[in-house]
């Protein structure tokens, strides 16, 4: 038996967890060797209970056969958590699908600056205004557009980077081979085209409301932002948006109006500390740094040579960051504002940071640098970051 059916087995066997299935591996090198252990050895798995050992018991292949035949006649690819091809960015979240079904070809996430653009299915004519706008902007910057495939903010956001010429994954809740919404038939093959369909469930699988929150974090998974573009109260964006903040991503929100039922969790997100983006470049420009060879301001690109103000604007070098000195303390700066701004860099910090390399309990960190940003002292980024804004002297 291929090594490829015992991962299949493993995956589609009832009444396991995904955890459960990632315990197995993380106490047996392989799933055939899960495929051929002993119960009392199973039940040395940390976690494993001895129902989920009698589950096991069940060696019936005939689910994975029927997989490897569907894949096989759907050009459909198999990755799984072991394969080189796995991305390290998504196997590294706490819940990693153990396989990952792929229609088209998956992009190498881990050297791509991949954004998540998620909302309602339910959106307003600006909602899918900003999505299109959004998705080609981050597109032509040069990133990689990952989305659902549901109506509304996550097709509109498709729709507008591969307007682009860019690269998309959407990760679906069900199979690769079933086209959910109806109407997305044309937008499927797209995608596929340009990049790749992605889903941890088997050809044939039909849509389910259980699935689409579960596969809310393989979105961020993959991706180093969520970007968050038209939320109601209760929205699976939110959830989204969530589970990027578990994972340690940044999190994007573009505002709506404040009497906009559909804007309501994209302000509070705000609100809560997510970045503001009314552009692709309010993103990308967090991550020019990491690509530099990848990423560019839309309309940058072979833009050809120009004259007077324009090209003189470009050839001017980076302004100089204004100085302070510490000695004389013109500002009156207190103990710890200047402690604060010492410690501060020009990359940017979380205030958790600076809260554990000062020692200066986390509500007077939180005042001293709000008083640092109103005096332009500090910015802040995405996510609560803040940088230093001037150079400082003794």
């Amino acid at each position: 038996m291929s090594a490829l059916k015992y991962w299949l087995w493993l995956t589609e066997l009832p009444g396991l967890t995904n955890q459960t299935r990632l315990a197995l591996l993380q106490h047996f090198p392989t799933p055939e060797d899960v495929y051929y252990a002993e119960a009392e050895e199973v039940l040395l798995t940390e976690g494993i209970t001895r129902e989920q050992a009698i589950l096991l018991e069940n060696k019936d292949c005939a689910a994975a056969d029927r997989i490897l035949a569907d894949c096989q006649r759907l050009n459909v690819n198999i990755l799984t958590l072991q394969d080189a091809g796995y991305p390290n960015r998504l196997r590294n979240i706490y819940d990693p699908p153990c396989l990952l079904y792929v229609r088209g070809r998956l992009p190498a996430f881990d050297d791509e600056a991949a954004v998540a653009v998620v909302g309602t299915r339910d959106c307003t004519p600006y909602g899918v205004s900003c999505a299109e706008k959004l998705g080609h902007g981050l597109a032509a910057g040069g990133a990689v557009v990952v989305s659902g495939l549901a109506r509304g903010i996550d097709s509109a956001a498709l729709r507008g980077a591969l307007r682009a010429g860019g690269t998309v994954a959407a990760v679906l809740g069900n199979g690769t081979d079933v086209i959910y919404p109806p109407e997305n038939q044309y937008l499927y093959e797209d995608v596929a085209a340009a990049g790749a369909l992605v889903s941890e469930y088997p050809p044939g699988t039909p849509p389910d409301g259980r699935h689409f929150p579960v596969r809310n974090r393989i979105l961020s998974g993959l991706s180093l932002a969520a970007l968050v573009v038209e939320a109601p109260e209760r929205s699976g964006a939110l959830i989204t948006a969530g589970t990027a903040l578990e994972q340690g991503r940044d999190v994007f929100a573009v505002p709506g109006p404040i009497d906009a039922p559909a804007s309501v969790g994209c302000n509070r997100l705000i609100r809560d500390g997510a970045g503001l983006a009314s552009d692709a470049w309010d993103i990308l420009r967090e991550y020019e740094a990491r690509f530099p060879d990848k990423l560019r301001r839309e309309g940058t690109q072979d833009a050809p040579p120009v004259l007077g103000y324009q090209a003189r604007q470009k050839t001017e070098p980076k302004p100089v960051a204004p100085s302070v000195s510490l000695s004389h303390n013109n500002l009156s700066l207190t103990d710890d504002q200047i402690c604060l701004l010492r410690t501060l860099t020009e990359e940017p910090m979380l205030a958790d940071d600076l809260i554990e390399l000062t020692g200066i309990p986390t509500r007077r960190v939180l005042s001293a640098l709000t008083v640092l940003e109103i005096e332009h002292l500090v910015t802040q980024h995405s996510g609560k970051r803040y940088a230093r804004a001037v150079n400082l002297t003794e």
